[in-house]
């Protein structure tokens, strides 16, 4: 075997080894309040918002990649070196924002897991609980390894999305224009439209997604000898990410935008619609992926928070534990999943509203958690050679300029 076959076989077998972390948490990022305002947005405005898929995807690869290398370079979580670096207060106040802000996700995810089973005539008082009770055990009783595995496996399924999307035979021309289009000076001034952006930002590039992200390539072992081929997990799994995004706005806007379904009530109602205009493929593809991203979100979301909440206040967390050596990490991951799931069974809850509001306070938190990582990736007595290039600089900034700018005009729009 030549030098170069050896070569090529080690960098192989070495990104396989790290494969997981950067890959799981964009795929998972496709959840059930994501999937809703993906479809909301071509229901809504057809085409008109792809041009956000590059800026997004640009903005996702430099925050996924910074949060990668932080844990590779320290070994130490996000909320664990904000403790250590800006001090207890500070990360308290953060920890209870992000816990607000995930327990509306979680919500979310288990209305998505009910929505896409009462598509077939599944009651939500038998599904929830059963779903609340497998993501639980799936954490409790596995090894990170093992439920890694798990993640990844569910992650292949999102390729169902890709595959609605050409059932739905949109018109490929328009959405290759709309995605390389500078948006337009009149959507920028409409409320709705500015809201539908920064729920499309906070979906795809929510902050929980940074904390799971370093804490999983700390307990995975990945270090500074590994971090190349974990740079490459971050970026294919931002780009198949983005993908899925890209495809699902299409096919709702080639289909229920095309025919003048311009507002959906949930992702449910998205697969629904698809089965008249794209077929009964489309339909249960759709309805498939729904279910899929939802599990699969359920038990990410409380592990994220777990692990977050836990480093920040100084407690063990992590899989590989025991119950009993990571007391507060597990009991934490319950209530959320208890909380969670026990929400669905109040009748009437606006879902909905919930659902869309929980990815635009992602928005909103977002540059308070942007803030903390572009001073902690350049700080060079924590990040020694490692610390953040210029052009990512630049990028990172430019996201939390951009917004804090957007939240301020949604804000005036609204008033």
């Amino acid at each position: 075997m030549s030098l170069l076959h050896k070569g090529l076989r080690h960098r192989l077998t070495l990104f396989l080894a790290v494969l997981g972390p950067g890959f799981i948490t964009a795929s998972v990022d496709q959840d059930a309040p994501g999937i809703f305002t993906y479809s909301q947005a071509g229901a809504q405005f057809g085409y008109a918002l792809l041009w956000t898929m590059i800026p997004i995807s640009v903005s996702l690869i430099v925050v996924q990649e910074m949060a990668a290398r932080m844990g590779a370079v320290t070994g130490k979580g996000l909320s664990d070196l904000i403790r250590e670096e800006f001090g207890f207060r500070i990360t308290f106040f953060l920890m209870i924002a992000l816990v607000v802000t995930n327990f509306g996700n979680v919500v979310a995810e288990f209305a998505g897991v009910a929505s896409s089973l009462e598509l077939f005539g599944a009651s939500r008082y038998v599904v929830v609980p059963a779903a609340a009770f497998i993501v639980w055990v799936i954490a409790v009783r596995g090894t990170y390894d093992s439920i890694e595995k798990i993640f990844l496996t569910a992650s292949a399924f999102y390729v169902s999305y890709v595959i609605a999307g050409l059932l739905a035979q949109p018109d490929w021309k328009a959405a290759a224009f709309a995605t390389v289009t500078r948006p337009s000076a009149t959507g920028i001034r409409s409320y709705s439209y500015v809201y539908m952006v920064v729920a499309l930002v906070g979906t795809t590039i929510a902050p929980w997604m940074q904390f799971y992200l370093q804490a999983s390539v700390v307990e995975k072992g990945v270090t500074v000898r590994q971090y190349w081929a974990s740079r490459w997990d971050v970026v294919l799994g931002c780009l198949f990410a983005v993908v899925i995004a890209w495809f699902i706005i299409v096919a709702c806007a080639a289909t229920l935008y095309t025919n003048g379904i311009h507002n959906i009530t949930s992702a449910t109602d998205a697969a629904q619609a698809l089965r008249p205009l794209a077929g009964d493929y489309a339909y249960l593809l759709f309805a498939a992926g729904l279910f899929n991203a939802s599990l699969f979100a359920a038990s990410i979301l409380p592990i994220s928070t777990a692990y977050a909440v836990c480093e920040g206040l100084g407690f063990e967390s992590g899989l590989d534990k025991k119950f009993h050596e990571a007391p507060v990490f597990y009991w934490l991951y319950t209530l959320l999943i208890v909380a969670g799931a026990g929400v669905l069974l109040i009748p009437d809850l606006p879902l909905v509203y919930i659902s869309v509001l929980s990815q635009v306070a992602n928005g909103v938190v977002l540059p308070f958690v942007l803030i903390f990582m572009l001073m902690l990736t350049n700080d060079r007595e924590l990040m020694g050679a490692y610390t953040n290039s210029r052009r990512f600089n630049v990028i990172a900034w430019a996201t939390v300029i951009v917004m804090i700018l957007l939240t301020i005009v949604m804000m005036v729009r609204r008033g």
